[in-house]
């Protein structure tokens, strides 16, 4: 990767978010926390960002399908992640295995991996304009777990 001397400035163009529910019907159940995972000092997202380079036997497939049906299926298995974590007694969260889903959301930045300059390690430059914060995603309680964005743009250089 090339060292960048000069700002990096881009666009990037979201879809609306969209709500990925698992395949198959999942148990409705609370499962409260554990001690260690209920501290109030952990009560907040954690924003992170990876980057897959594309692969070429995948050409002829459109990847944001490939991934929405692929975490379907996955929450099948993983059924907690596509519910809600609501406050019980005491003030004790639980997740509401609702089944509602996880927030999915396409995007497209005209823009390179190459261009954000090596190395690429933490922290990452220019977070903030790729990751989106859905309104109203932003508490613990009621919220998607989890909020997947979808860089859909030509394959990283």
């Amino acid at each position: 990767m090339a060292e960048r001397d000069t700002p990096l400035t881009f666009t990037v163009r979201r879809r609306a978010p969209e709500l990925i529910v698992p395949a198959k019907p999942t148990p409705r159940e609370p499962k409260p926390l554990s001690d260690i995972d209920d501290q109030e000092s952990l009560r907040f997202h954690i924003p992170a960002i990876q980057f897959y380079r594309g692969d070429p036997k995948m050409r002829n497939k459109n990847p944001a399908s490939v991934i929405r049906e692929a975490l379907a299926k996955l929450l099948v298995f993983y059924y907690p992640f596509a519910g809600r974590l609501k406050e019980g007694p005491a003030g004790k969260l639980i997740v509401d295995c609702s089944g509602e889903g996880v927030l999915f959301i396409e995007a497209e930045a005209d823009v390179t991996l190459d261009q954000f300059g090596d190395p690429l390690q933490p922290p990452f430059p220019c977070m903030e304009e790729l990751l989106y914060e859905v309104p109203g995603s932003d508490g613990i309680l009621d919220s998607p777990l989890l909020l997947i964005q979808f860089d859909s743009s030509s394959p990283l250089s």
